[in-house]
């Protein structure tokens, strides 16, 4: 009989925080060494690195105030895909972008159980930081946003996305990583993403 390993809830997160790190790493070998705006879009559309598919839209709609992106989920299955909102205030702003959105890859990879540890550790590992560094970048970011912005909480935007990519009583359509459908979303839901 085996004996058991009696892991912890701290066991997990260190394998968590492992797995996080060696994913970065490994992003980084393939698409870098150097991540601009054009390696973090081919990380995002690769499932090695991103679990589930994801489409950046450069709208407040789905922002609280001082959040500069979130992760909506456009469905209720991971599978159904996410759609990144990011800020309008950094669109066009390239030399930024890797930074704000690798932040958001541990909550769809892993969803609920990633924390800003995880997210801090993905992208400062991703874009070869220190996690401090990375982290008062971050802050200097959202800090230089306009006061005021974000208006719906993401239960609303769950709620929008459910009557934009249902037909009726069918089920959501499901996101892909295959890029534009002719519904016009980059990740294929019709949310209207890049």
């Amino acid at each position: 009989m085996r004996e058991a390993l009696n892991l912890t809830e701290r066991d997990g997160y260190e394998a968590l925080q492992g797995h996080v790190v060696d994913k970065a790493l490994a992003a980084r070998k393939e698409h870098g060494p150097d991540i601009d705006w054009a390696a973090m879009r081919a990380i995002l559309k690769d499932p090695n690195y991103v679990r589930f598919p994801v489409g950046v839209r450069f709208d407040d709609e789905a922002l609280l105030n001082g959040e500069f992106a979130y992760a909506a989920a456009l469905g209720n299955r991971p599978s159904d895909g996410f759609c990144l909102f990011v800020h309008p205030f950094f669109e066009g702003r390239e030399d930024v972008l890797p930074l704000l959105v690798a932040y958001h890859v541990p909550a769809i990879n892993y969803l609920d159980i990633a924390t800003h540890v995880e997210a801090e550790l993905f992208g400062a590992t991703l874009l070869g930081m220190r996690v401090e560094d990375y982290y008062q970048r971050l802050c200097d970011l959202a800090d230089s946003m306009p006061d005021g912005v974000g208006r719906v909480g993401s239960e609303e935007v769950r709620r929008r996305f459910e009557e934009l990519t249902s037909d009726g009583d069918a089920e959501p359509a499901a996101a892909s990583h295959a890029g534009p459908s002719s519904m016009g979303g980059g990740c294929g839901s019709g949310c209207g993403c890049a």
